[in-house]
């Protein structure tokens, strides 16, 4: 099996842990199961181990479990409308979020190439924000090499599709996203331009871990 971020027990704890589920009604996430699971329904679009070919449909191999399961659950719960998410997230039980999730975060990513000129303004957004526009730095919550924090359920952006990531801000941005907690991202994506959204895409693209 490919890198792990933590064993089939703990990965249960981790997804657990702020979650109103009876631990006691899970078995521990089993990676295996998620594949089982995710070759049904979830390769079509989102690739082989979850390498993503189509720039609009998010790399989900290496992906912190404990947001895939955030956003699952979103899905399941309509605090997140996808057209093809939605149907496709709601009939799984809570034991095949952890295990998807589980599954996901076992596999390796693929890598992502940038447009050099527009990353190098992405990467001055990314690590200094823009002051003057009140835009806080994306390192400061994704972390300095975009791999974002599991317990605060912030997401790994490295090697992310660049159309996805510009695609996502843009949503929050005018608010058809709104599952973000506190209205974080929203609140960042709307001090941000056109092109500042363009460029961080690229440069988080272009990061590898």
């Amino acid at each position: 099996m490919k890198h792990r971020w933590l064993t089939a027990v703990s990965i249960t704890a981790a997804l657990l842990s702020g979650w109103v589920m009876a631990a006691e009604d899970l078995q521990p996430a089993d990676p295996a199961r998620g594949a089982a699971k995710a070759n049904s329904i979830c390769m079509a679009c989102h690739g082989p181990q979850g390498n993503s070919v189509v720039p609009q449909w998010p790399k989900l191999a290496g992906q912190r479990p404990e947001y895939i399961m955030k956003q699952l659950m979103d899905f399941k719960a309509g605090n997140r409308v996808n057209v093809q998410m939605t149907p496709m997230a709601k009939p799984l039980t809570d034991q095949e979020v952890v295990d998807l999730a589980a599954y996901f975060a076992s596999q390796t990513q693929s890598g992502g190439v940038a447009d050099r000129e527009l990353a190098n303004l992405g990467e001055s957004i990314y690590r200094a924000g823009n002051p003057a526009t009140g835009v806080p730095a994306c390192s400061g919550c994704h972390g300095p090499a975009g791999m974002g924090q599991g317990l605060a359920k912030f997401p790994r952006l490295a090697g992310q599709h660049a159309d996805y990531v510009k695609q996502t801000l843009h949503y929050f941005r005018s608010g058809e996203r709104a599952n973000d907690p506190n209205g974080m991202m929203r609140g960042v994506a709307a001090r941000m331009t056109d092109q500042e959204i363009a460029a961080v895409a690229q440069y988080i693209q272009g990061l590898s871990k």
